[in-house]
């Protein structure tokens, strides 16, 4: 088993630095995930953002970690490629326990942010990067390289960042991720070119992106330099917003 989730963390690191764009439509559940890696993605990401509200609890750890890591397991358990989760925070728990029940479960990556659920605003950007260094030193005794998505939310209105601070500070923060070993960085809250841009050229590392309406799609996210793209809760409120009208006709 540890060798079959090694091989996957691998797989995933490596489409990182593809020359293929990685595009992940983030599912919240089984049947997501079946059609997702069905389609030919080469990967499955979950979103907390959907998996909270399919649960019926707020996001941004409101929900108890176990019900999150079940869904999560649920999704890793239906397919055979690697899947990736979104831990928010990582709920509290220390870097051997994140990693031990993230391989349990049978995922091999994850997303983890530095927005500070329980004070506001963001965890010092030093203390998340001891964290995130213990995280992987954790992985590496394990056996399975769990590829780290850093979430900087400097671009987030709750940040408490200044406007016209944000971008430097996520790219601060980005290289001091990077450097205590995640694999990417996930400026959340960017659809900004120019900010993009910068953050490419500026990070040694891949850079995590959305697209967003008035924002760049796929193809100029792609020229831009992104090496990932995630879509979050996107198709779970579209699933919603589709449910809510075909009942609402059905009603009328």
């Amino acid at each position: 088993m540890t060798s079959d989730l090694k091989a996957q963390a691998a797989r995933l690191r490596e489409l990182h630095h593809a020359e293929e764009m990685l595009v992940l439509p983030n599912v919240w559940d089984a049947a997501g995930a079946e059609i997702v890696a069905g389609a030919g993605f080469p990967v499955v990401a979950t979103a907390s953002a959907a998996i909270s509200a399919m649960l019926g609890y707020p996001d941004g750890e409101g929900a108890p970690w176990q019900e999150m890591f079940a869904a999560a397991g649920r999704v890793a358990r239906v397919v055979s490629v690697p899947v990736t989760m979104d831990a928010e925070a990582g709920y509290g728990m220390e870097p051997r326990e994140l990693v031990d029940r993230l391989l349990e479960i049978g995922v091999v990556g994850c997303n983890l942010e530095d927005t500070d659920h329980r004070a506001g605003g963001l965890v010092d950007a030093g203390v998340h990067a001891e964290r995130l260094a213990a995280i992987r030193a954790a992985a590496d005794d394990a056996g399975v390289p769990i590829v780290i998505n850093a979430r900087a939310d400097t671009f987030l209105p709750g940040s408490g960042i200044p406007e016209d601070e944000r971008l430097a500070e996520a790219v601060r923060r980005g290289r001091l991720y990077l450097e205590a070993g995640a694999d990417c960085v996930y400026p959340l809250g960017t659809g900004d070119e120019r900010d993009i841009a910068t953050l490419v050229a500026e990070l040694p590392g891949p850079i995590n992106g959305n697209t967003r309406p008035g924002g760049p799609d796929l193809a100029r996210l792609r020229e831009l330099g992104v090496a990932r793209v995630s879509y979050g809760p996107r198709f779970y409120r579209e699933a919603l917003a589709n449910l809510k009208a075909t009942v609402q006709e059905l009603r009328g």
